[in-house]
């Protein structure tokens, strides 16, 4: 019985076939393409459960090739991993503020890979099965974690995967401190390795959809962040 479905998109043949091994060999279901209007196409077709997704692609790279997965209805809550070259901060950054949940520099081990893609659908296997009816209230915000949903004065705010995760992280806990560090730890996991700025990052476009309550999300300078105990 396969353990899950991944598209994987890569416009390098040995890449494609190296990943696809390993990913089948440990059970899952591959489909592989090379370029972004394929990985579209594919993705909207197939509803994979991750998706393996290098940014160095030909014709619509994968940054646009993730901000169009993400914006889409049918293809927004796929988890995506991405590729990306050895050392492009910006890109991880632009990555991650654009909905990617993880992402793997090349050259990579594809032990490494491997454990990522499977830490990335565990969570997201446990954000769909915990919390279904947990609804938080907080002024004129609500967030209900079991629907992903989160509304301000009754509007509703979309948020990444990822922007969902900090804010209800936060929330849960109004006043205390969180490092960078700490935040990390709690959404990814203690062996994903990230820099202070993508988190500043995170934070930025949170607070910016959440409009009026994106204040109640407050920086602790030379620490971290907290959600205000109102």
């Amino acid at each position: 019985m396969s353990k899950g479905e991944i598209l994987i998109v890569d416009d390098e043949e040995d890449i494609l076939e190296l990943i696809s091994y390993n990913l089948s060999r440990e059970g899952y279901k591959v489909f592989s393409v090379s370029s972004g209007e394929d990985a579209l196409e594919k993705a909207g077709s197939e509803s994979p459960d991750l998706i393996v997704l290098d940014l160095m692609l030909p014709g619509l790279d994968g940054l646009e090739t993730c901000k169009l997965l993400k914006n889409s209805q049918k293809t927004g809550q796929i988890p995506i991993v991405m590729l990306t070259a050895k050392g492009e901060e910006a890109d991880i950054v632009t990555g991650l503020e654009l909905g990617a949940d993880d992402y793997v520099t090349k050259p990579f081990s594809p032990r490494i890979l491997t454990a990522r893609v499977k830490a990335v659908l565990r969570r997201s296997k446990e954000e769909k099965t915990s919390h279904t009816e947990d609804t938080l209230i907080i002024d004129d915000l609500y967030i209900h974690t079991g629907r992903h949903e989160v509304k301000v004065k009754d509007k509703t705010v979309d948020l990444t995967s990822t922007e969902f995760r900090l804010l209800c992280f936060l929330a849960r806990k109004p006043g205390w401190v969180f490092t960078r560090y700490q935040i990390v730890d709690a959404l990814r996991g203690k062996d994903y390795y990230v820099t202070d700025r993508s988190i500043d990052v995170q934070v930025v476009g949170l607070r910016k959809k959440l409009g009026s309550v994106g204040k109640y999300i407050e920086t602790v300078r030379g620490v971290g962040y907290r959600f205000k105990d109102l």
